[in-house]
Parts: C-alpha cells; sequence; structure tokens
C-alpha cells in the first residue's frame, strides 16, 4: 500500500540504529504510529510488537498481522461448505441490485460523478463488507477471522483504486489497474510466539498507559492531515454511513486531526510524548521537511534523556519517485535515539526473580464473604490487592471459593469461576433470587429445625434434609452452623461437615454480611462460572485483562486437595498444567497473578519454585487463622507471583 511516509526503505537503517544503542535484553517493541505496519511487521520476529494508530483502516490491519500469530482456520465456515473463504467472497455471483455506501458514493452513476473506483469493484467491495459483517453477527467468524478478512479486503482495495495513492482526488480518466477485477489481498502472518497487541487510539494518551523497552516514533511531518488522504479506506473500514461532503465525498475527520501536523501545537505534543513515554529506547524517523527542525528535536530529547545518550543519523531519502534525478525533490531523512533511565516493569521482566516484600497498605474497608471457605484470602487483602493492575477490562478469579478476592476487586468484568459446582450453583441462586426471600428461606430453616449453639440433633436432621434436597441456600443455612462455618463434602458430594458447638450460628454480622454480599454480586458486573481450569475459555481475554489464580496448594495440607472431597483432587500433574496455562496467557498478553507458598514448615514446592524465575515474586506476610492450611505464622513463605 502506497502511504504518505511510509518507512519501507528505511527499514534496514532502523534496525542498524538500534542494534548500535540498545543493550539486545530488549523484548517489547512499540510503533506508535503504525500507519501499513511497515515497521512493525519488520520487527515482529525480533520483540513482542505493540502497534497503533488512529486511523481504524491502519488498527484494522495491525489486528490481522501483528495481533494474528497464525492466519485463521475458518472452521466454522468450513462447516456450512465455505472452504475458502477469500476465494467465496470473490467469486460469488452478485447482482447490480445489491448497491451500498461505496457503490453509491465512490463509483460513477447517473447520481454520482465520482471515479474512484470502478462500478463493477464497487458492488464487490460493498458484497464483501457486508457478508463480513453478517459472518460476524452470526458467529460463523471469531475476532481474529473478522480481522483478517476485514484487513484483507482492505489491503486489496489500494490495487484497483483510481488515484495516484492517496484518496484526497481520483483521476479524471481511468487508470489501466482499476479496471482490473477486485482481489483480495493474501495476508501473511508471522508467529512470533509473543503476546502482541495492536491499539487505535491518540498516540498522546495512549504513551500514559503503555510502557515497554522500544519506542519507534513516526509521527506526521507537516500540515497534510492523514485523515483525509484515506477516507476511502477509512470509510469501507468502519462502515458507518458518515455523512460525506465535497466534490471528493469526504467523510469527516475534525475529531481524528492530529496536533503533530499544526506547527503552533506540535512541539507541545512531541515534548509530552517524550516526557510520558515508559520506553528505555526512544527511535524516531523525522524529515528535513518536517514542522519541527531538528533542532528542535534534539533540545527536546537531550532534556528528557539520559546525557550523552542523543544521536541523530542522516540518511538520504528520496521523497518521491521519479524518472528524472532533481537534487531539488530530495530531502534527508533523519532517525534520532535517545536513552530514557526507566525501571524495567511488566513491559519487559527479568530473566531472574524480582523478589520484594508486599507494602503493608492502608487498611481498606474490603468485603468479606459470608463463607468461610478453605483458603480464603480475605485478611490477606490489603497485600494482594494493591499489587492488582488500576485498570482491568476482565477480571478472573479462576479459583474463587467464596469469592473474596473477586468481589473486591474494580474491573469492568468480573467471573468468579470454581470447579465446586456446589458454591457457584449457591452464587447463582444468590443472584436469582431476591435478598428478601432469600433471608425468609434461612429464617424459615432455622424455626423448623431449631437451629441454634446448642442443637446438634436439629443441625444433624437438618444436615439429612439438604443432603436429600441439595437445595443451595439451605446449604448456606447449613453452614451457619456448622464447625468454624466451612463448606465440605464427602466424595459422594454428600455434606459432612460437623456441628459447630457453642459457636456457629446466623448471627446479626452474619446476616450483614450476606447482605453485603448479595448488594454487591447483583451490582451487575459478576458472573459466575463452574469450569475445570484446564477447559476455561480464554480467547477473549488481551493486554487490559488480569486472570487471579489462588489453587489448591501442593505442600500443605488442606483437606481441599486430598481428592476426597467429592471434586478433582490437586496434583503435581495439576500444578505443572497450571503453570503451563499462566506461561500460555503471558505470550498472549494477559496480566495473571498466582498465590501460592515457596515452603511449608519443612517442605519445599521445587515446581514453584523453578518455574517462578521467569516472573515478578512478592512475598506476603501469611496471617490466616484457621482459613488456610493449618499452618503456624512464620511456617511458611507466602508468595504472590506476577508477570507485570
Amino acid at each position: 500500500m502506497r502511504y504518505i511516509g511510509g518507512k519501507s526503505q528505511l527499514l534496514g537503517d532502523i534496525e542498524a540504529v538500534i542494534n548500535k544503542n540498545a543493550s539486545g535484553r530488549e523484548s517489547v517493541f512499540c510503533d506508535i504510529f503504525s500507519g501499513t505496519g511497515s515497521v512493525a511487521r519488520y520487527f515482529k520476529p525480533r520483540y513482542e510488537v505493540h502497534s497503533n494508530d488512529i486511523l481504524h483502516f491502519s488498527y484494522v490491519i495491525q489486528k490481522a498481522t501483528i495481533e494474528n500469530n497464525a492466519k485463521p482456520l475458518f472452521d466454522k465456515l468450513a462447516k456450512i461448505g465455505i472452504d475458502n473463504p477469500l476465494k467465496f467472497l470473490e467469486e460469488t455471483d452478485i447482482t447490480e441490485h445489491c448497491l451500498f455506501f461505496v457503490t453509491e458514493n465512490y463509483a460513477p452513476s447517473e447520481h454520482c460523478e465520482r471515479k474512484y473506483i470502478s462500478r463493477h469493484n464497487a458492488v464487490r467491495v460493498d458484497f464483501i463488507r457486508n457478508t463480513i459483517e453478517e459472518w460476524k453477527q452470526s458467529g460463523l467468524i471469531d475476532e481474529k477471522e473478522y480481522y483478517y478478512l476485514l484487513a484483507s479486503l482492505i489491503e486489496g482495495v489500494p490495487y484497483i483504486s483510481n488515484t495516484t495513492g492517496t484518496y484526497g482526488a481520483y483521476l479524471k480518466n481511468w487508470d489501466k489497474r482499476a479496471l482490473r477485477a477486485f482481489e483480495m489481498a493474501r495476508l501473511d502472518v508471522i508467529d512470533n510466539g509473543r503476546a502482541n497487541h495492536s491499539y487505535n487510539a491518540d498516540a498522546n494518551a495512549l504513551i500514559r498507559e503503555i510502557e515497554g523497552d522500544i519506542l519507534y516514533i513516526d509521527p506526521p511531518y507537516n500540515a497534510r492531515q492523514y485523515a483525509p488522504n484515506y477516507h476511502l479506506l477509512e470509510t469501507i473500514s468502519r462502515y458507518d454511513n458518515p455523512e460525506i461532503h465535497g466534490v471528493t465525498g469526504m467523510r469527516p475527520y475534525d475529531d481524528m486531526k492530529s496536533a503533530f501536523c499544526v506547527k503552533s501545537e506540535v512541539l507541545d505534543v512531541f515534548e509530552d510524548l517524550v516526557v510520558k513515554a515508559k520506553f528505555s529506547n526512544i527511535v524516531m524517523s523525522y524529515s528535513t521537511d518536517g514542522l519541527m527542525t531538528s533542532g528542535q528535536i534534539e533540545s527536546i530529547l537531550k532534556r528528557h534523556g539520559v546525557e550523552g545518550s542523543y544521536k541523530r543519523y542522516d540518511i538520504p531519502y528520496r521523497k518521491y519517485k521519479s524518472k528524472i534525478t532533481d537534487e531539488t525533490k530530495t530531502v534527508r531523512e533523519y532517525i534520532f535515539y535517545v536513552h530514557k533511565d526507566i525501571p524495567r516493569s511488566s513491559a519487559s521482566l527479568p530473566a531472574q526473580p524480582k523478589s520484594h516484600t508486599a507494602p503493608q497498605a492502608k487498611r481498606t474497608k474490603y468485603l468479606k464473604s459470608p463463607l468461610n471457605y478453605i483458603g480464603g484470602k480475605y485478611k490477606l487483602l490489603p497485600q494482594i490487592l494493591p499489587l492488582f493492575p488500576r485498570q482491568i477490562g476482565t477480571f478472573v478469579d479462576l479459583f474463587a471459593g467464596g469469592c473474596n478476592v473477586g468481589i473486591n476487586v474494580n474491573a469492568e468484568r468480573i467471573v468468579c469461576n470454581d470447579l465446586n459446582t456446589k458454591i457457584i450453583d449457591m452464587f447463582r441462586v444468590f443472584q436469582q433470587t431476591d435478598s428478601s426471600e432469600i433471608l425468609a428461606r434461612i429464617e424459615s430453616n432455622i424455626r423448623e429445625y431449631c437451629l441454634s449453639k446448642e442443637n446438634e440433633q436439629g443441625f444433624i436432621a437438618f444436615r439429612d434434609h439438604y443432603n436429600r434436597t441439595g437445595d443451595p441456600i439451605d446449604l448456606y443455612t447449613l453452614t451457619c452452623y456448622s464447625f468454624n462455618y466451612q463448606f465440605r463434602f464427602n466424595n459422594n458430594l454428600e455434606y459432612n461437615n460437623p456441628f459447630g458447638r457453642s459457636r456457629s450460628q446466623f448471627s446479626e454480622n452474619m446476616r450483614n454480611s450476606l447482605l453485603s454480599f448479595l448488594e454487591r454480586i447483583n451490582a451487575g458486573n459478576i458472573e459466575f462460572l463452574s469450569t475445570d481450569f484446564e477447559r476455561f475459555d480464554f480467547s477473549s481475554l488481551g493486554y487490559e485483562d488480569m486472570v487471579y489464580c489462588d489453587p489448591p496448594y501442593l505442600i500443605t495440607t488442606g483437606s481441599y486437595n486430598d481428592g476426597n472431597r467429592g471434586f478433582k483432587d490437586w496434583k503435581e500433574t495439576q500444578e505443572t498444567a497450571l503453570y503451563a496455562l499462566l506461561d500460555k496467557l503471558h505470550r498472549q498478553g494477559v496480566r495473571f497473578a498466582l498465590s501460592n507458598v515457596l515452603t511449608h514448615k519443612d517442605v519445599r514446592n521445587e515446581i514453584l519454585i523453578n518455574w517462578r524465575k521467569k516472573y515478578v515474586v512478592t512475598q506476603i506476610s501469611n496471617d490466616y487463622s484457621n482459613s488456610c492450611y493449618n499452618a503456624a505464622k512464620g511456617e511458611s513463605t507466602e508468595v504472590l507471583i506476577t508477570n507485570y
């Protein structure tokens, strides 16, 4: 694709600058003004790549070629007989009455004079665009497949466009290439085995949210805004039926204007980008005919970079290809470099474990689960939650138990999952039933069976009743009068926790705790699942999301992992499988946190000790009472392991 300021001819020079100045240990590369993605794709085999562009069509291309690590398989389309979607979209017979936005507004007709694209090709483009959208809406393609097909469409359009390369104007006469039949691009996808990510954001807004090792900056050089020059591709990408205007059918672009194209604003916005960049190596391309002078760029980079690290490389670069060699049309391209002193964190994980002690955060009022679930993390929340990211899209509490962590996390969406179907069924019923009805049912159970701290016979009778009915609200009532308020079953999934003599009852505090819990889980953003961790679907999770794991502890004496409680036991096989899953999530770009113990009494978890070396290890001061694993304080090394 011909693109203003495209860097395909400078890729080797950019790489040489990086090789000369970076340490060689860098792992995360960000192309923050990605355009057609030539730079991002070039460096993808070498780094985890994050790409960005404010133009949606550019974002689509990056989603297809940067985020994807393999060409999609289109399994669901194959099941309905479409083995080759691109060929199907190119060759399926369509009728002229299938007119849509591109055909009506950018191909010549008695109502339209614009000649961006031939009528035959415009009908095909509209058919393809609508079909891709229909497949997505009907669930026949997933997100990766959707963006791959859309990018293949967009990349094919320039080959049949009646323009000189941009879409600010069309040719009066037909260029011969515009008369060829439309073909979708067959995009190559490189698998670098890493969790790459693409963004569609303003660069100065995004820079505040990301970090890494190498930041490549290729901003607009002059006053020409990119949005109007690629308005047709943007419209095909968004397909939002914009109100177009003018001879060229321009779409509105006021919200996409770049301050880098405004002389009075460019210095401020460039300095802001450099100041906020949490990248240790900054590489920038710019031109001698840009709005900023090399001196101005040098001043800003030196002001915010490590002293003595600034460098500038001058590279002859032909601005316009022409058969006539004309020195007046030759400009010089600059490549700037500066090093910033940025602490390595989530973007570049250390080779050896980074270990420190969790801060003793100021006590915050946390909600408490109404269940005293073995291994519950309520008492550790002041240490654990401050270590979680501030902004989380989807939060998955993979071994949720009593949900002490899940109900206290600030996230857009929360998924509490646990293999124990009994507890998940209880929480689902809690969500589906009015709190007044739940309280009435509990009080009715108490009256009918005369439940109290002293009436063991009433407790046993009620326990037998529950084991016959399996009612979730009855189960909650039962735990209120059980030993230590705990939740235990035998291999036949019969509740077998003993009576909580002289202690356990449905007290006023428990009533208030339950009501607070009910209010929280009915807030609208929590869902409950019961799936084995190895079969949980993580495919929709990305960079903004997080998975928290509090599995059974392999080397402790907790009854939950002995295999005698009606649920799957926890052995070395499960331990190893969990770590492999977390490694996979890391490659996928998903943040995770794992609670576990490195040592317990005289036992060491060698599997965990070896695996943790890849990630960040924070020691937690374990302050459990009766809800952990029967360990005296100080006898276990509790940790939180994160990949950020």
